[in-house]
């Protein structure tokens, strides 16, 4: 009870105290002056004193009352009740206090921000000033705010995370409590940035096939429409800038897929070793028309997570890197095996390495931009997109893994690929 009930009872008690002495007084005095018999008396006193007893009663059963009627704080009786809605959920919900105290979360709340606890508050895990600005808002406005904010590390998230300031009494002037719910962004970001990206690409890069190709057909159309060995000529080439121009556009929606998923972590085990064995029993034909050995040592089995499908395009592109502009060195060894990170660790490291003209030092932290190439005449003329290492480093990247790059001009270069092993993996 609060303070103003427990005074209230006091006083009703005091005066039954009150009630019963004046009659136990009046009730003697009548008895001693003779006007009333005693027993009469004393049976007067006892009815008296009851109902002051039972008014009492009363008073105090009637504050019992208003005082259940009355809704409690969520931390005394609706406690479970919100933890229990609150999971529910499918978003991302985290109920608060007006003071900005976790009082529930549910999982999914939690996988976004490991940090939060119940009882702190979120302030210590979400350090985000316009969303703290929206909880307090909510609270001494009892209105709904809405703010779009984007996380950097360790992967470029967007989020929008209403704040909804929840009443008991519809004319209370605040808030009982605030909820919070997380919808994230970042699939509809993506895809906003994919279409950007692949516009700007595709007209920068399709511009010289296409260029070429409308060349040759307008000559075929006019000077040359009459020469046959013209015509061969011509039409060889167009079909090898048409092929271009399907390797260009593949590698884009490959590259934009994967950037789609790039937050999707993979959760699937996945041996190593077989598919390096299917991506060189694939290139076998490249490679014996470029003259090169392809050398495999390494460990029997590797197993990490992550899609099957994407590793095999992180090893096709490094193994036809190295058989295309390493083919002078007439040798590729591919090295499997386990090591360790800066941090001590355990990862899987397969390492590819050609003893071609090599790389020299000012080219290689830019290998893996979009388009970045050495030599553009060369690349062009292997068939490449410049696309493949920026594929190898965003798949890498969606598998928490990572690539280095050792080369020298004259001595070949190698390129190893770093990925968390299984065990690793899942303590992550």
């Amino acid at each position: 009870m609060s303070l103003v009930e427990d005074r209230a009872l006091l006083t009703a008690m005091r005066g039954g105290r009150f009630v019963v002495l004046a009659a136990a007084v009046v009730f003697a005095a009548l008895a001693i002056g003779g006007a009333l018999p005693l027993a009469y008396a004393f049976g007067g006193f006892a009815i008296v004193a009851a109902a002051a007893v039972l008014a009492v009663i009363a008073v105090r059963a009637a504050k019992e009352e208003d005082r259940l009627a009355q809704p409690v704080a969520i931390s005394e009786r609706g406690d479970g009740f919100l933890r229990a809605v609150v999971a529910g959920l499918p978003d991302p919900v985290v109920a608060l206090d007006r003071d900005g105290r976790v009082l529930a979360l549910n999982e999914r709340a939690r996988a976004l921000a490991p940090a939060l606890r119940q009882g702190e508050p979120l302030a210590f895990a979400l350090r985000m000033p316009e969303l703290i600005e929206a909880i307090s808002r909510a609270a001494n406005q009892g209105e709904e705010q809405r703010v779009v904010y984007s996380e950097r590390v360790p992967l470029d998230r967007w989020f929008e995370t209403i704040v909804m300031p929840v009443k008991r009494e519809p004319t209370a002037a605040k808030p009982d409590f605030v909820l919070m719910t997380f919808h994230d962004l970042t699939p509809l970001r993506r895809v906003e940035e994919m279409r950007a990206d692949f516009v700007a690409n595709a007209s920068h890069e399709l511009r010289t096939p296409l260029a070429a190709l409308l060349g040759f057909i307008e000559t075929l159309q006019g000077s040359a429409r009459d020469d046959a060995k013209a015509r061969q000529r011509f039409l060889a080439i167009m079909q090898e800038q048409g092929r271009r121009m399907a390797r260009l556009i593949d590698d884009l929606l490959s590259l934009s897929r994967i950037e789609l998923n790039a937050h999707r972590r993979p959760d699937t085990p996945v041996d190593l070793v077989p598919i390096i064995r299917q991506v060189v029993d694939g290139l076998e034909t490249l490679a014996r028309d470029r003259g090169v050995t392809v050398n495999i040592d390494g460990a029997n089995a590797l197993s990490v997570l992550g899609d099957h499908d994407e590793l095999v395009r992180i090893f096709e592109n490094l193994i036809e890197n190295a058989l295309k502009y390493g083919a002078a060195g007439r040798r590729v060894d591919i090295k499997i095996g386990s090591g360790a990170s800066a941090d001590g660790v355990p990862e899987a490291q397969v390492s590819v390495r050609d003893y071609g003209p090599g790389i020299a030092p000012e080219h290689l932290p830019r290998l893996t931009e979009r388009f970045y190439r050495v030599d553009v005449t060369e690349s062009r003329t292997q068939g490449g997109t410049g696309l493949g290492l920026a594929l190898v480093k965003h798949i890498l990247n969606r598998h928490r893994g990572r690539l280095t790059i050792d080369s020298a001009p004259g001595a070949g270069a190698t390129f190893t690929v770093h990925l968390p092993t299984v065990a690793t993996a899942q303590l992550r």
